[in-house]
Protein backbone atom coordinates (compact mmCIF):
# COMPACT_ATOMS: atom_id res chain seq x y z
CA UNK A 1 0.00 0.00 0.00
CA UNK A 2 0.90 3.75 -0.83
CA UNK A 3 -0.08 6.26 2.07
CA UNK A 4 -0.08 10.04 1.48
CA UNK A 5 -1.03 12.81 4.24
CA UNK A 6 -2.88 16.05 3.88
CA UNK A 7 -3.79 18.73 5.53
CA UNK A 8 -7.51 19.50 4.79
CA UNK A 9 -7.10 23.58 3.58
CA UNK A 10 -10.18 25.98 4.43
CA UNK A 11 -10.97 26.60 1.11
CA UNK A 12 -11.34 23.18 0.44
CA UNK A 13 -14.42 23.46 2.26
CA UNK A 14 -18.42 24.36 1.55
CA UNK A 15 -21.50 25.87 2.69
CA UNK A 16 -22.19 23.14 4.82
CA UNK A 17 -18.87 23.14 6.64
CA UNK A 18 -17.63 19.84 5.29
CA UNK A 19 -15.21 19.23 2.51
CA UNK A 20 -16.27 20.06 -0.71
CA UNK A 21 -16.58 16.26 -2.90
CA UNK A 22 -14.09 18.03 -5.80
CA UNK A 23 -10.73 17.94 -2.82
CA UNK A 24 -10.78 14.16 -3.05
CA UNK A 25 -10.62 13.93 -6.65
CA UNK A 26 -7.23 16.29 -6.05
CA UNK A 27 -6.01 13.95 -2.94
CA UNK A 28 -6.65 10.99 -4.95
CA UNK A 29 -4.71 12.03 -8.20
CA UNK A 30 -1.82 13.41 -5.45
CA UNK A 31 -1.95 9.82 -3.49
CA UNK A 32 -1.34 8.50 -7.01
CA UNK A 33 2.55 9.93 -7.37
CA UNK A 34 4.17 6.71 -6.35
CA UNK A 35 2.76 4.76 -8.83
CA UNK A 36 3.44 7.39 -11.66
CA UNK A 37 6.93 7.15 -10.54
CA UNK A 38 6.97 3.89 -11.18
CA UNK A 39 6.63 4.69 -15.08
CA UNK A 40 8.02 7.87 -15.12
CA UNK A 41 10.41 8.45 -11.96
CA UNK A 42 11.39 11.39 -12.74
CA UNK A 43 7.72 12.94 -13.37
CA UNK A 44 8.50 14.13 -16.60
CA UNK A 45 5.49 15.79 -18.16
CA UNK A 46 7.59 15.95 -21.61
CA UNK A 47 7.47 12.05 -21.18
CA UNK A 48 4.15 11.43 -19.76
CA UNK A 49 2.99 7.25 -20.35
CA UNK A 50 0.00 6.99 -18.63
CA UNK A 51 -3.16 8.51 -19.42
CA UNK A 52 -6.59 8.01 -17.28
CA UNK A 53 -9.56 5.72 -18.48
CA UNK A 54 -11.75 6.43 -15.52
CA UNK A 55 -13.04 7.02 -12.45
CA UNK A 56 -15.32 6.53 -9.75
CA UNK A 57 -15.71 7.80 -6.08
CA UNK A 58 -17.75 6.67 -3.19
CA UNK A 59 -18.42 9.33 -0.10
CA UNK A 60 -19.53 7.36 2.84
CA UNK A 61 -18.94 10.12 5.22
CA UNK A 62 -18.13 13.55 5.76
CA UNK A 63 -14.89 14.98 5.99
CA UNK A 64 -14.25 18.18 7.95
CA UNK A 65 -11.53 21.04 8.40
CA UNK A 66 -9.03 20.73 10.97
CA UNK A 67 -7.78 17.22 10.65
CA UNK A 68 -5.31 15.83 8.42
CA UNK A 69 -6.37 12.98 6.07
CA UNK A 70 -5.09 9.88 4.74
CA UNK A 71 -5.09 8.37 1.45
CA UNK A 72 -4.23 4.79 0.51
CA UNK A 73 -3.65 3.44 -2.14
CA UNK A 74 -3.65 0.00 -3.96
CA UNK A 75 -3.88 -1.68 -6.99
CA UNK A 76 -6.75 -4.02 -7.55
CA UNK A 77 -6.57 -5.40 -11.03
CA UNK A 78 -3.57 -5.55 -13.59
CA UNK A 79 -4.04 -6.16 -17.62
CA UNK A 80 -1.70 -6.33 -20.48
CA UNK A 81 -1.40 -2.56 -20.76
CA UNK A 82 -4.10 -0.91 -17.93
CA UNK A 83 -4.58 -1.12 -14.00
CA UNK A 84 -7.15 -0.02 -11.66
CA UNK A 85 -5.99 1.88 -8.48
CA UNK A 86 -8.21 1.50 -5.82
CA UNK A 87 -7.74 4.07 -2.81
CA UNK A 88 -9.24 4.82 0.53
CA UNK A 89 -9.65 8.07 2.07
CA UNK A 90 -9.42 7.97 5.70
CA UNK A 91 -10.04 10.91 8.39
CA UNK A 92 -9.69 10.16 12.18
CA UNK A 93 -9.77 6.25 12.01
CA UNK A 94 -12.56 6.60 9.88
CA UNK A 95 -13.28 5.42 6.30
CA UNK A 96 -14.50 8.02 4.34
CA UNK A 97 -14.45 7.59 0.53
CA UNK A 98 -13.08 4.99 -1.84
CA UNK A 99 -12.07 5.45 -5.18
CA UNK A 100 -11.34 3.40 -8.83
CA UNK A 101 -9.40 4.82 -11.57
CA UNK A 102 -8.20 2.90 -14.49
CA UNK A 103 -4.98 4.30 -15.34
CA UNK A 104 -3.65 2.75 -19.21
CA UNK A 105 0.32 2.86 -19.95
CA UNK A 106 -0.14 4.40 -23.36
CA UNK A 107 2.35 6.10 -26.05
CA UNK A 108 1.40 9.59 -27.04
CA UNK A 109 3.08 9.39 -30.25
CA UNK A 110 1.80 6.13 -31.86
CA UNK A 111 -1.93 6.85 -29.48
CA UNK A 112 -1.45 3.37 -28.39
CA UNK A 113 -1.74 1.48 -25.25
CA UNK A 114 1.74 -0.45 -23.95
CA UNK A 115 2.27 -3.16 -22.49
CA UNK A 116 3.46 -2.66 -19.11
CA UNK A 117 7.00 -4.25 -18.15
CA UNK A 118 7.35 -6.88 -15.83
CA UNK A 119 9.34 -5.15 -13.63
CA UNK A 120 6.41 -2.61 -12.93
CA UNK A 121 3.91 -5.18 -12.76
CA UNK A 122 6.24 -6.87 -10.10
CA UNK A 123 5.96 -3.98 -8.01
CA UNK A 124 2.21 -3.17 -8.91
CA UNK A 125 1.73 -6.85 -7.54
CA UNK A 126 2.92 -5.96 -4.40
CA UNK A 127 0.25 -3.42 -3.83
CA UNK A 128 -2.08 -5.43 -4.61
CA UNK A 129 -5.66 -5.46 -2.57
CA UNK A 130 -8.68 -7.99 -3.89
CA UNK A 131 -11.73 -6.42 -3.36
CA UNK A 132 -14.70 -8.30 -3.09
Amino acid sequence: MFVEEFNVRFYETDALAHVSNTALVGWFESGRDPIFKLFNPDLDLQNWPLILASYKVDFLEQIYYGHKVQVRTYISRIGTSSFDVYQELWQKQIKCATGITTLVHFDFNTKQSVAIKDEIKATLLANFYALD
